[in-house]
Formats: C-alpha cells, sequence, structure tokens
C-alpha cells in the first residue's frame, strides 16, 4: 500500500507539473498575440536607392537603414502619435508626424530632395569603412552621412575633403566607436572595427535627434 500510494503520488506531482506548464504556454502565447494586437505597425517605402539607403529616427531614436526594417527588424509601435525623420547626406529631412492605430498596418512613402545647401569638394580623398554591423549609423564631423555598409565592401566608400575629420559610429545596444582621421588630398584610407555590445543607455546624442 505505502509504495502504490507513493508511487501514485510521484505521478500525481508529474502530471500537475506538466499541466502548469501547459496552462503557463498558453498564457504566454495569448499575452504575444495581446501584445501584437495592441502594437501597430509601420512599414517604410522608398523609390530610389537613395531612399532605401536612408537613416529612419522613430520620436528621436535612430531605428536603422530604411530597406532593412522589415521581418524581424520590423518597426512595431505603441499607438498614439509619433515623428518619422528620415535622414540621408546632401538630402533635406523627411519628417512625418503619424498616428499609429492599435493592430494597424500602415505604409509611409518617403520622398528625399537634394539640399540646396550640399555641396562636393573640388579635391577629394576617400574613406572606406569595415564596420559590424553593417547597420550602424555614420557621423562625419557630427553629421549623418550614412550607414557602415554603404561604405565598406569593393566598391563602396565616401569622399570627403582632404584634412581633419571626426568620425562616429553608432547602433543602439552598442558602445559607441569613433576615430580622427586626416587625410592628405588623394589619400586612400580605412578604417575597420566590430561595434562592442553595451547598454541601450550609452548611446549618444547623435542617433537622438542629430543635427
Amino acid at each position: 500500500m505505502n509504495r502504490t500510494s507513493k508511487s501514485w503520488g510521484f505521478g500525481s506531482i508529474i502530471a500537475l507539473v506538466a499541466v502548469f506548464f501547459s496552462l503557463a504556454t498558453s498564457i504566454a502565447a495569448q499575452e504575444t498575440t495581446a501584445s501584437s494586437k495592441v502594437m501597430g505597425e509601420v512599414r517604410f517605402a522608398g523609390a530610389t536607392k537613395v531612399e532605401k539607403d536612408s537613416g529612419v529616427w522613430v520620436d528621436g531614436n535612430y531605428v536603422g537603414f530604411l530597406k532593412e526594417l522589415k521581418g524581424n527588424k520590423k518597426v512595431l509601435l505603441i499607438p498614439g502619435e509619433h515623428e518619422i525623420a528620415v535622414r540621408q547626406s546632401g538630402y533635406d529631412d523627411f519628417v512625418r508626424k503619424i498616428v499609429v492605430e492599435p493592430g494597424q498596418l500602415q505604409t509611409l512613402n518617403v520622398a528625399l530632395h537634394v539640399s540646396p545647401r550640399a555641396t562636393s569638394p573640388d579635391v577629394t580623398s576617400t574613406l572606406k569603412l569595415d564596420i559590424e554591423p553593417g547597420r550602424a549609423a555614420v557621423f562625419l564631423d557630427e553629421k549623418f552621412v550614412g550607414h557602415a555598409s554603404e561604405f565598406g565592401g569593393s566598391f563602396h566608400s565616401m569622399l570627403i575633403s582632404p584634412g581633419k575629420h571626426h568620425v562616429k559610429v553608432e547602433l543602439p545596444g552598442y558602445r559607441t566607436f569613433d576615430t580622427t582621421v586626416d587625410l592628405l588630398p588623394g589619400q586612400k584610407s580605412e578604417v575597420k572595427t566590430e561595434l562592442v555590445k553595451g547598454s541601450i543607455e550609452q548611446a549618444g546624442p547623435e542617433i537622438k535627434q542629430p543635427q
């Protein structure tokens, strides 16, 4: 009798654990579903490579470059009003305020226009970047110029004026990398690094409302 009682007690415990696990999984799934129904999704569309490679800020925080913001990098926002800013070097900022509805999807069509203030140096030097992750925002002399993968590889680089320049690379969740380059006319140089993971609190002001 004692053996049977102990065996039954152990089996009951296993059954209760299984039931508890099943309930916990079900509740978690319901919470995830409820959360996804509360959030609204914003998708971005750009007609040209300029728009597709431009940086996107949501409520003053950099979230990535336009063409990557889909799939596991899609933008989900809480319902209410949000400010979207899209930036690219040499172009006027595209800024829109949108209202996000619960569980709704909306697409924002982005069109950038060349800034009348944009100028190109007569004499240039070449700077190539080999940065990981490639989606990190790049700032040259405190101004956003694009994401890192735009300036790396065999056929990508940036043309800048000779002299001393401050290069800063930032991405939320990583430590800021910055360095200074001093280039001669016609000189080719490369900056290579892999960002170190860190707290999102370590993000610098450049990816929060850059000038």
